[in-house]
């Protein structure tokens, strides 16, 4: 795999209200177009289906350059690990980083970047809808779902997770809770 591959915009396929795809460089923030608060299912299955697989081979592949990108740091100073290992590795702080990795991971969490705040939390609000069939009232079971997920990666990350875990998971539980309760916050 090309490293190069984690600057270049990605193609991402974006599920429209009408379930058709169309192709752009996008995040999943625009997947879903703000509505009034319904109780039934809003939207049919194979567009959540959908939706849930986009967001599924999305991450999977940010996910393998972001570990592409850290063995690559690994193994220019001589290290290998299993998954495990590597944590306790990035837990230590004990290696370097060359100036084009740190340039594309502060890019990578920046604010406007793909492992930001508000990318990040908008893919977690997206897949919890699509999961949720866009139903409101499964809301509640959707934040429990997200809070225990945060749980469990701190449990893998072996301590405290940073700041920027923290701020995602604030970020997605308030706009999980706009969704739930549209008229308490209009803004999504």
């Amino acid at each position: 795999m090309n490293v190069n591959g984690i600057t270049a915009n990605t193609y991402i396929p974006s599920v429209k209200a009408a379930g058709k795809t169309s192709s752009k460089t996008s995040s999943f923030a625009d997947i879903y177009e703000k509505s009034a608060h319904t109780t039934g299912n809003s939207k049919p299955k194979a567009q959540n289906a959908a939706v849930i697989k986009a967001l599924k081979e999305d991450t999977e592949n940010r996910a393998e350059q972001l570990r592409s990108l850290v063995q690559k740091m690994m193994l220019a100073q001589g290290k290998t690990f299993d998954a495990a290992g590597m944590w306790n590795f990035l837990q230590s702080k004990e290696y370097s980083v060359d100036e084009e990795t740190a340039k594309q991971a502060q890019a990578d969490i920046a604010e406007d970047g793909y492992w930001g705040i508000e990318q990040t939390s908008d893919r977690l609000v997206s897949f919890a809808r699509a999961l949720a069939a866009d139903n409101p009232e499964k809301a509640d079971e959707m934040i429990e779902a997200v809070k225990t997920g945060f749980e469990q990666a701190t449990k893998v990350w072996g301590g405290e997770l940073p700041d920027i875990c923290k701020k995602t998971l604030d970020a997605t539980l308030k706009k999980l809770n706009s969704w739930k309760n549209p008229s308490t916050d209009e803004s999504q």
